[in-house]
C-alpha cells in the first residue's frame, strides 16, 4: 500500500470517491445532483488541489482505495485561530472491501502532521457515527461553543 498526496492525474478517481462518499452519507441523491457533481467536481479539483485542498490517498496497484481531504481556509487572525489558517477535514472515505485495515487512520495521521508543518490550526471536522471513534483516538475533541451553527440557503 502506498500513502501519498493526490495529484492532478487523480482527479477522475477523486471525483468518483467524492460521489461514493456522498451517496453513502446522504443516501439517495437525485440524478440532477449526480450529474452536477460529475460535471463540476473535476473543475473544482483542478482549481484547488494542492493549493487550498490537500487530498491524502492510499493506493493499491495504482488504484486509490482510501482518501481524506483537508480544506484550508485563511481567515483574519483571532485568538481562536492565531495563524489565520484553519483546516476542515472532509470526505474521509475507504472503499468497502478495504475498510478496517487502518488506511483512514494512516491518512489522517499524515494530514495532521502536514497541517502542523503548514501552521494550520485548528483542524475541524463533523464526524459520522462510523468515524467518531477514529477521530477521538487521534485526539479530536468535541467542541462546545457559545455560538450557534446556522445556515442560509439561497433558492
Amino acid at each position: 500500500m502506498k500513502f501519498e498526496k493526490a495529484v492532478i492525474t487523480d482527479i477522475n478517481e477523486l471525483t468518483e470517491l467524492r460521489i461514493a462518499y456522498i451517496q453513502e452519507d446522504f443516501g439517495v441523491i437525485t440524478n440532477e445532483q449526480l450529474a452536477a457533481m460529475k460535471e463540476l467536481l473535476p473543475d473544482y479539483f483542478m482549481g484547488h488541489l494542492n493549493k487550498d485542498l490537500y487530498v491524502y490517498v492510499a493506493r493499491e496497484n495504482e488504484e486509490i482505495v482510501s482518501c481524506a481531504f483537508l480544506l484550508v481556509v485563511e481567515k483574519p487572525m483571532s485568538p481562536a485561530f492565531i495563524t489565520g489558517r484553519t483546516g476542515t477535514v472532509l470526505n474521509v472515505y475507504t472503499k468497502a472491501v478495504y475498510r478496517g485495515k487502518g488506511y483512514a487512520r494512516k491518512l489522517m495521521q499524515m494530514m495532521l502532521e502536514d497541517a502542523g508543518v503548514k501552521n494550520i490550526n485548528p483542524i475541524e471536522l463533523k464526524a459520522t457515527n462510523e468515524g467518531y471513534k477514529l477521530y477521538k483516538t487521534l485526539g479530536f475533541e468535541e467542541t462546545v461553543s457559545k455560538y450557534h451553527m446556522m445556515r442560509f440557503e439561497i433558492e
